[in-house]
């Protein structure tokens, strides 16, 4: 593989769900590499805050920083962005060369409650697959019709080992992780002739604003922990390094995978009685 620099003039990342976590990361990455960034997000009070700081870091990098705080499930906020974007590029030739779906909010209930308050409804269930699993058709359908994606754009989504294993309270994010799994592959088949790539990033524990939400994540923390080689979790940065190596590459072969970036935490899922003491 031979490495591609990124033209500062006309390359752009949109990253959804781009003010923390896996997103905050890779815009810093990628914006350090020369990629101008898109950011959606939604953020109120001490969040705009972070935001405006993340956009001045990005900025720093000599690479442009629009950024937009809207429901980025939305339809209408969808095209608005996108009407936005396209009259931000006019005819200067510009195009998005990287996309990453990096959504994280869907509902934390059981199926199953004595208490019907407490289980999860139908309503609850439809938000969760739509934000975080059919929002990356959606999005990739609206933004190829606009004609804003490059050749040779590469797309990513962010899964986790929920779609393989059970969690409680988990069920209806581990059902949208596993659809989004499945978009994936589907979008890969049919972007294929368009010279476009997608891909799923399936990373390990990481100790993201997402995984504080989920009740009893430090059990999941110290399991993690056991599990991985390296002997810590997974950092944001990983999966932001991962993504700067395929898109400053002129790699276009792989599409279709899920990719596990997590320090082996999914190879060691007990403790090997043949793993050398320490």
């Amino acid at each position: 593989m031979a490495y591609v620099q990124p033209d500062k003039e006309k390359d752009y990342a949109l990253i959804l769900g781009a003010s923390s976590g896996f997103g905050e990361a890779t815009a810093l990455e990628l914006s350090k590499a020369g990629f101008n960034i898109i950011g959606i997000h939604l953020d109120r009070g001490e969040g705009l805050t972070r935001v405006e700081e993340l956009k001045r870091r990005i900025k720093e990098n000599g690479v442009e920083a629009l950024y937009f705080n809207k429901n980025a499930a939305s339809e209408k906020n969808r095209s608005q962005v996108i009407e936005a974007v396209k009259e931000h590029f006019g005819e200067s030739g510009k195009r998005i060369k990287v996309v990453l779906h990096s959504l994280a909010f869907g509902s934390l209930a059981p199926y199953i409650h004595h208490d019907h308050q407490e289980r999860l409804t139908q309503k609850q269930m439809d938000m969760t697959l739509n934000v975080m699993a059919h929002s990356l058709v959606y999005w990739t359908q609206d933004l190829f019709d606009a004609g804003l994606l490059g050749q040779g754009c590469k797309i990513f989504a962010m899964t986790s080992s929920g779609s393989v294993r059970v969690i409680p309270y988990y069920g209806a994010v581990s059902a949208a992780k596993s659809a989004l799994e499945s978009h994936v592959r589907q979008l890969a088949l049919e972007l294929a002739p368009f010279k476009m790539t997608v891909n799923a990033i399936r990373a390990g524990v990481t100790f993201t604003p997402a995984l504080r939400k989920i009740p009893g994540h430090e059990t999941m923390i110290d399991l993690a922990l056991s599990q991985i080689p390296f002997k810590r979790l997974t950092q944001p940065s990983d999966i932001a390094k991962f993504i700067l190596a395929l898109v400053t590459s002129d790699e276009l072969w792989a599409t279709g995978n899920i990719f596990n970036v997590d320090g082996g935490e999914m190879i060691s899922a007990y403790h090997s009685p043949f793993h050398p003491k320490r």
